[in-house]
């Protein structure tokens, strides 16, 4: 930890045992932001792609003998086969075929292979899509009339994948936290700064040559204020875990990289630290700048800056 006036002046700490001690007792409680829910706009644009297959397969809503409508429906329009597949929640991936282990209580795995692709179906295909209704119970759905419309169960399963998304939107909220405070400091100061820059994308809009630890490192704000580059690193903890130990080490080893060249900022936060404590000290005791959401509510980017 490099002492800064900052610490006595905004703070009220004398040592780096205090300052390490404010760090911990301000981590913020959550970053969750309106956006960390349900992307609407992703789940209705995904939907809008099949509702017109939708509607059509809403014809089995409620028929007495679905397992004919159903092959009837599929002769018709051979191309509904490969809607099937994103009536289940799956992995996010729109996975359209499928190994799946259907016998394995004989000490003998029995494997079947499911493909939603084809464009020419035949009578075998569609009994095995059959089947493949069947044993995932989308046909209970379907025939006890437990959905009305197929369109709106679609937005429903669009929006449990979108949960899924949730960890990525999590990480990028701590970003949008941050930059709102480096816009507010750029706009101020008339600096520059850029986002998510790897070591070419920097050379090229600031000219300056910064060292990486590996290839694929983009740094997630850099800002130049005409006469050196500050660097910045962020990250949001709600929980524990070994990441957090890894995180400490991996940013430890990064200020070694660039130390002497430019300035390094970590900026991390999340009730995760508090039971993560000790890693998280030996990196705040080796590198210059660690800094909570808290310090830059105090300004501390503006005194550095």
């Amino acid at each position: 930890m490099k002492n800064l006036s900052f610490y006595k002046e905004n703070l009220n700490c004398e040592t780096e045992d205090e300052v390490f001690d404010f760090l911990i007792t301000n981590l913020k409680p959550s970053n969750m932001l309106w956006s960390y829910f349900v992307n609407w706009e992703k789940v209705l644009h995904n939907t809008k792609q099949i509702e017109l297959a939708l509607n059509s397969l809403n014809y089995l809503i409620g028929k007495d003998d679905f397992d004919k409508e159903f092959k009837f429906l599929l002769k018709e329009n051979p191309n509904l086969a490969q809607v099937i597949p994103a009536l289940l929640v799956r992995d996010g991936s729109n996975t359209k075929k499928f190994k799946i282990l259907v016998d394995y209580k004989n000490k003998k795995l029995v494997y079947e292979d499911y493909d939603f692709t084809k464009e020419k179906i035949s009578d075998d295909d569609i009994d095995k899509y059959l089947k493949f209704v069947k044993e995932t119970g989308l046909k209970n759905l379907i025939t006890d009339k437990k959905i009305k419309n197929l369109v709106d169960y679609m937005i429903g399963v669009e929006a449990g994948l979108d949960s899924n998304g949730r960890k990525n939107r999590g990480g990028h909220a701590m970003e949008d936290i941050v930059e709102a405070f480096i816009v507010d400091l750029c706009n101020k100061k008339n600096f520059r700064y850029l986002k998510e820059a790897n070591s070419e994308k920097i050379k090229k809009e600031f000219g300056y040559d910064v060292p990486v630890d590996k290839s694929s490192r983009r740094y997630d704000f850099v800002i130049d204020n005409g006469k050196e580059l500050f660097i910045i690193e962020t990250n949001f903890y709600g929980g524990g875990g070994s990441k957090l130990k890894s995180t400490a080490g991996e940013y430890r080893n990064l200020s070694d990289i660039l130390n002497g060249q430019y300035e390094f900022f970590w900026i991390t936060d999340g009730f995760g630290w508090q039971k993560t404590q000790k890693p998280l000290r030996e990196t705040f005791d080796h590198n210059d700048y660690i800094f909570n959401l808290a310090m830059l509510e105090k300004g501390v980017l503006e005194f550095l800056i």
